[in-house]
Protein backbone atom coordinates (compact mmCIF):
# COMPACT_ATOMS: atom_id res chain seq x y z
CA UNK A 1 0.00 0.00 0.00
CA UNK A 2 1.49 3.52 -1.02
CA UNK A 3 1.35 6.12 1.96
CA UNK A 4 1.14 10.13 0.66
CA UNK A 5 2.65 11.98 3.32
CA UNK A 6 1.67 15.86 3.06
CA UNK A 7 3.13 19.13 5.09
CA UNK A 8 0.48 21.31 6.24
CA UNK A 9 1.18 25.22 6.25
CA UNK A 10 -1.99 25.68 8.08
CA UNK A 11 -4.83 24.35 9.90
CA UNK A 12 -7.26 24.39 7.42
CA UNK A 13 -4.77 23.44 4.51
CA UNK A 14 -4.32 20.20 6.90
CA UNK A 15 -7.83 19.63 6.88
CA UNK A 16 -8.20 20.33 3.07
CA UNK A 17 -5.68 17.35 2.71
CA UNK A 18 -7.13 14.60 4.57
CA UNK A 19 -10.28 15.71 2.96
CA UNK A 20 -8.55 15.32 -0.33
CA UNK A 21 -7.29 11.80 1.01
CA UNK A 22 -3.59 12.18 2.08
CA UNK A 23 -2.59 8.95 4.29
CA UNK A 24 -0.12 11.26 6.91
CA UNK A 25 0.29 14.30 7.40
CA UNK A 26 3.65 15.58 8.65
CA UNK A 27 3.73 18.68 10.71
CA UNK A 28 5.55 20.16 13.86
CA UNK A 29 6.39 23.22 16.15
CA UNK A 30 9.63 24.98 14.71
CA UNK A 31 11.20 24.86 18.18
CA UNK A 32 11.78 20.81 17.22
CA UNK A 33 11.31 20.38 13.77
CA UNK A 34 13.46 21.60 10.76
CA UNK A 35 11.94 23.28 8.15
CA UNK A 36 8.00 23.39 8.24
CA UNK A 37 6.07 25.25 6.25
CA UNK A 38 4.57 26.74 9.16
CA UNK A 39 4.78 26.03 13.14
CA UNK A 40 2.19 24.64 14.87
CA UNK A 41 1.00 25.81 18.63
CA UNK A 42 0.36 22.92 20.63
CA UNK A 43 -3.30 23.37 20.14
CA UNK A 44 -2.85 23.00 16.69
CA UNK A 45 -1.47 20.17 16.54
CA UNK A 46 -3.93 18.33 18.86
CA UNK A 47 -6.55 19.62 17.09
CA UNK A 48 -4.64 18.14 13.58
CA UNK A 49 -4.08 15.08 15.49
CA UNK A 50 -7.59 15.17 16.33
CA UNK A 51 -9.55 15.71 12.81
CA UNK A 52 -6.68 13.44 11.41
CA UNK A 53 -7.77 10.62 13.82
CA UNK A 54 -11.68 10.74 12.90
CA UNK A 55 -10.90 9.53 8.87
CA UNK A 56 -8.42 7.25 9.99
CA UNK A 57 -5.81 9.17 8.91
CA UNK A 58 -2.11 9.33 10.79
CA UNK A 59 -0.05 12.52 11.69
CA UNK A 60 3.65 12.28 12.10
CA UNK A 61 5.93 15.00 14.05
CA UNK A 62 9.26 16.65 13.41
CA UNK A 63 11.30 16.39 16.00
CA UNK A 64 14.23 16.09 13.78
CA UNK A 65 16.23 19.48 14.81
CA UNK A 66 19.87 18.90 16.62
CA UNK A 67 19.14 19.66 20.26
CA UNK A 68 22.03 21.98 22.30
CA UNK A 69 21.86 21.16 25.85
CA UNK A 70 19.86 24.09 26.67
CA UNK A 71 17.33 23.39 24.33
CA UNK A 72 16.93 19.44 24.78
CA UNK A 73 15.81 19.84 28.35
CA UNK A 74 12.55 21.55 26.91
CA UNK A 75 12.25 18.08 24.71
CA UNK A 76 10.63 15.67 27.16
CA UNK A 77 7.79 18.24 28.19
CA UNK A 78 7.18 18.26 24.81
CA UNK A 79 7.39 14.41 23.80
CA UNK A 80 4.94 14.07 26.79
CA UNK A 81 2.59 15.96 25.14
CA UNK A 82 2.33 14.34 21.85
CA UNK A 83 2.03 11.04 23.39
CA UNK A 84 -1.10 12.03 25.20
CA UNK A 85 -2.79 13.54 22.08
CA UNK A 86 -2.01 10.20 20.62
CA UNK A 87 -0.08 11.43 17.63
CA UNK A 88 1.47 8.41 15.19
CA UNK A 89 4.89 9.28 15.06
CA UNK A 90 7.32 11.95 15.59
CA UNK A 91 10.64 12.06 13.05
CA UNK A 92 13.87 11.75 15.03
CA UNK A 93 18.01 13.02 14.19
CA UNK A 94 19.23 13.62 16.97
CA UNK A 95 19.96 9.90 19.52
CA UNK A 96 19.76 12.09 22.33
CA UNK A 97 15.74 12.87 22.07
CA UNK A 98 15.42 9.10 21.29
CA UNK A 99 17.45 8.29 25.20
CA UNK A 100 15.40 10.99 26.19
CA UNK A 101 12.38 8.29 25.00
CA UNK A 102 14.00 5.44 27.06
CA UNK A 103 14.62 7.30 30.22
CA UNK A 104 10.83 8.62 30.13
CA UNK A 105 9.48 5.73 29.17
CA UNK A 106 7.41 7.95 27.18
CA UNK A 107 5.37 5.68 24.73
CA UNK A 108 6.02 7.20 21.08
CA UNK A 109 7.39 5.18 17.79
CA UNK A 110 10.20 7.21 15.97
CA UNK A 111 10.90 7.62 12.47
CA UNK A 112 14.54 7.79 11.55
CA UNK A 113 15.10 11.07 10.14
CA UNK A 114 19.20 12.61 10.11
CA UNK A 115 18.91 13.78 6.63
CA UNK A 116 21.66 13.30 4.28
CA UNK A 117 22.85 10.35 6.94
CA UNK A 118 20.27 8.15 5.69
CA UNK A 119 22.26 6.52 2.97
CA UNK A 120 22.32 2.63 3.59
CA UNK A 121 20.54 -0.31 4.73
CA UNK A 122 22.60 -1.23 7.32
CA UNK A 123 22.30 2.34 9.13
CA UNK A 124 18.59 1.85 9.11
CA UNK A 125 18.76 -1.40 10.28
CA UNK A 126 20.80 -0.13 13.14
CA UNK A 127 18.12 2.21 14.25
CA UNK A 128 15.79 -0.56 13.92
CA UNK A 129 17.71 -2.63 16.22
CA UNK A 130 17.20 0.36 19.03
CA UNK A 131 13.11 0.72 18.03
CA UNK A 132 13.04 3.00 14.66
CA UNK A 133 9.26 2.33 12.92
CA UNK A 134 10.55 3.87 9.62
CA UNK A 135 13.24 5.91 7.98
CA UNK A 136 13.30 9.14 6.15
CA UNK A 137 16.28 8.52 3.64
CA UNK A 138 18.70 10.90 2.39
CA UNK A 139 17.44 12.87 -0.86
CA UNK A 140 20.24 12.91 -2.83
CA UNK A 141 20.24 9.05 -3.73
CA UNK A 142 19.66 7.75 -6.92
CA UNK A 143 17.01 5.23 -8.48
CA UNK A 144 19.71 2.25 -8.36
CA UNK A 145 20.89 3.05 -4.63
CA UNK A 146 16.90 3.45 -3.71
CA UNK A 147 15.95 -0.20 -5.12
CA UNK A 148 19.15 -1.73 -3.39
CA UNK A 149 17.95 -0.18 -0.23
CA UNK A 150 14.36 -1.33 -0.16
CA UNK A 151 14.30 -5.20 -0.09
CA UNK A 152 16.93 -4.85 2.92
CA UNK A 153 14.78 -3.36 5.82
CA UNK A 154 12.37 -4.35 7.39
CA UNK A 155 10.62 -0.86 7.79
CA UNK A 156 8.81 1.95 5.58
CA UNK A 157 11.68 4.11 4.06
CA UNK A 158 10.31 7.56 2.83
CA UNK A 159 11.16 9.28 -0.42
CA UNK A 160 10.47 13.02 -1.73
CA UNK A 161 8.57 13.17 -4.84
CA UNK A 162 7.53 16.77 -4.66
CA UNK A 163 8.83 19.48 -3.37
CA UNK A 164 12.42 21.39 -1.97
CA UNK A 165 15.62 19.73 -1.61
CA UNK A 166 18.06 21.37 1.48
CA UNK A 167 21.36 21.32 0.68
CA UNK A 168 22.69 23.38 2.91
CA UNK A 169 22.08 24.08 6.68
CA UNK A 170 23.91 26.40 9.35
CA UNK A 171 23.44 26.78 12.64
CA UNK A 172 24.01 30.55 12.09
CA UNK A 173 21.29 33.19 11.26
CA UNK A 174 23.12 34.20 7.75
CA UNK A 175 20.02 35.89 6.54
CA UNK A 176 20.49 38.13 9.47
CA UNK A 177 23.86 38.61 9.87
CA UNK A 178 23.79 39.92 6.03
CA UNK A 179 21.32 42.47 6.29
CA UNK A 180 23.14 43.67 9.37
CA UNK A 181 26.21 43.99 8.23
CA UNK A 182 24.42 45.34 5.05
CA UNK A 183 22.57 48.13 6.97
CA UNK A 184 19.93 46.55 4.50
CA UNK A 185 15.60 46.35 5.73
CA UNK A 186 15.13 42.70 6.04
CA UNK A 187 11.94 41.46 4.22
CA UNK A 188 9.02 40.91 6.75
CA UNK A 189 7.86 37.24 5.67
CA UNK A 190 10.23 34.31 6.77
CA UNK A 191 10.05 32.95 2.84
CA UNK A 192 10.27 35.93 0.59
CA UNK A 193 12.30 34.74 -2.19
CA UNK A 194 15.30 35.08 -1.05
CA UNK A 195 18.34 33.07 -3.22
CA UNK A 196 21.67 32.90 -3.55
CA UNK A 197 23.03 32.67 -7.13
CA UNK A 198 26.88 31.37 -9.01
CA UNK A 199 28.53 34.35 -10.54
CA UNK A 200 29.39 32.05 -13.46
CA UNK A 201 25.98 30.57 -13.58
CA UNK A 202 22.83 33.24 -12.94
CA UNK A 203 20.52 31.21 -13.92
CA UNK A 204 21.63 29.43 -10.48
CA UNK A 205 18.31 30.03 -7.65
CA UNK A 206 19.52 28.37 -4.01
CA UNK A 207 16.36 29.25 -2.50
CA UNK A 208 17.36 30.30 1.26
CA UNK A 209 15.18 31.02 4.70
CA UNK A 210 15.81 31.63 7.81
CA UNK A 211 14.36 29.70 11.02
CA UNK A 212 15.47 29.29 14.65
CA UNK A 213 17.68 26.71 13.89
CA UNK A 214 19.60 28.72 11.18
CA UNK A 215 20.03 29.01 7.67
CA UNK A 216 18.65 26.82 5.01
CA UNK A 217 19.66 26.60 1.60
CA UNK A 218 17.73 24.42 -1.20
CA UNK A 219 18.43 23.12 -4.31
CA UNK A 220 18.17 25.30 -7.52
CA UNK A 221 15.45 22.60 -8.80
CA UNK A 222 12.46 21.34 -6.82
CA UNK A 223 12.02 17.69 -7.03
CA UNK A 224 8.78 15.95 -9.44
CA UNK A 225 9.09 12.42 -9.87
CA UNK A 226 5.32 12.02 -10.57
CA UNK A 227 6.78 10.70 -14.48
CA UNK A 228 8.69 8.61 -12.33
CA UNK A 229 5.79 6.23 -10.75
CA UNK A 230 6.58 3.08 -12.45
CA UNK A 231 10.32 2.72 -11.70
CA UNK A 232 9.45 3.87 -7.80
CA UNK A 233 6.72 0.75 -7.89
CA UNK A 234 9.75 -1.29 -9.43
CA UNK A 235 11.80 -0.34 -6.43
CA UNK A 236 9.10 -0.67 -3.87
CA UNK A 237 9.05 2.32 -2.57
CA UNK A 238 5.86 3.11 -1.06
CA UNK A 239 6.24 6.02 1.50
CA UNK A 240 5.44 9.06 -0.77
CA UNK A 241 6.72 12.65 0.76
CA UNK A 242 4.94 15.48 -0.63
CA UNK A 243 6.87 19.08 0.44
CA UNK A 244 5.10 22.55 0.04
CA UNK A 245 7.33 24.60 2.07
CA UNK A 246 7.15 26.99 -1.03
CA UNK A 247 4.36 25.81 -2.65
CA UNK A 248 1.06 27.99 -2.65
CA UNK A 249 -2.10 26.46 0.01
CA UNK A 250 -4.22 25.70 -2.46
CA UNK A 251 -2.01 24.71 -5.11
CA UNK A 252 -0.55 22.30 -3.05
CA UNK A 253 -3.51 20.77 -2.06
CA UNK A 254 -4.27 20.84 -5.36
CA UNK A 255 -1.08 18.92 -6.53
CA UNK A 256 -1.60 16.14 -3.76
CA UNK A 257 -4.53 15.50 -5.00
CA UNK A 258 -2.93 14.36 -8.62
CA UNK A 259 -0.56 12.13 -6.18
CA UNK A 260 -3.71 10.41 -4.60
CA UNK A 261 -5.33 9.95 -8.30
CA UNK A 262 -1.86 8.44 -9.12
CA UNK A 263 -2.37 5.78 -6.13
CA UNK A 264 -5.61 5.47 -6.93
CA UNK A 265 -4.61 4.10 -10.04
CA UNK A 266 -2.34 1.84 -9.44
CA UNK A 267 -4.08 0.19 -6.52
CA UNK A 268 -6.70 -0.47 -8.90
CA UNK A 269 -4.58 -1.44 -11.82
CA UNK A 270 -5.64 1.32 -14.07
CA UNK A 271 -2.39 3.29 -14.20
CA UNK A 272 -1.40 4.22 -17.85
CA UNK A 273 1.84 6.34 -19.35
CA UNK A 274 -1.48 8.34 -20.43
CA UNK A 275 -2.55 8.92 -16.87
CA UNK A 276 1.54 9.72 -16.02
CA UNK A 277 1.54 11.99 -18.77
CA UNK A 278 -2.02 13.99 -17.88
CA UNK A 279 -1.41 14.31 -14.11
CA UNK A 280 1.73 15.26 -14.70
CA UNK A 281 0.65 17.84 -17.67
CA UNK A 282 -1.17 19.36 -14.75
CA UNK A 283 1.00 19.43 -12.27
CA UNK A 284 3.18 21.62 -14.16
CA UNK A 285 0.25 24.35 -14.25
CA UNK A 286 -0.09 24.53 -10.44
CA UNK A 287 3.65 24.56 -9.46
CA UNK A 288 5.00 27.92 -9.26
CA UNK A 289 6.45 29.22 -12.46
CA UNK A 290 9.53 30.81 -10.58
CA UNK A 291 10.75 27.46 -9.30
CA UNK A 292 11.89 24.56 -11.53
CA UNK A 293 11.41 21.25 -11.74
CA UNK A 294 13.59 17.55 -12.34
CA UNK A 295 14.11 14.61 -10.74
CA UNK A 296 17.17 15.33 -8.69
CA UNK A 297 19.29 12.72 -7.97
CA UNK A 298 17.09 9.84 -8.94
CA UNK A 299 17.93 9.35 -12.37
CA UNK A 300 21.21 9.64 -12.22
CA UNK A 301 24.00 7.21 -12.04
CA UNK A 302 25.72 6.99 -8.53
CA UNK A 303 28.96 6.50 -10.39
CA UNK A 304 29.01 10.32 -11.47
CA UNK A 305 28.00 11.52 -7.56
CA UNK A 306 30.90 13.12 -6.19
Amino acid sequence: MIELIATANSVKQAKALIDQGVDTLYIGNDQFGLRLPTSFSYDEIAEITKYAHQFDKKVYVATNALMHNEHIENVVPYLKFLASIRINAITVGDPGIIQLLKTNAIQLPFIYDAQTMVTSAKQINFWVRHGATGAVLARELTFEELSAIQPQVPVPVEILVYGPTCIHHSKRPLINNYFNYTNEQKPLAEKDDLFLAEAKRPDTHYSIYEDVHGTHVFATNDINLLPQINKLMQSGLTQWKLDGLFTNEKQFVAIARLFIKAKQAIEENKMTTELVEQLNKQLLTLHPKERNLDTGFFLKNPHDIQ
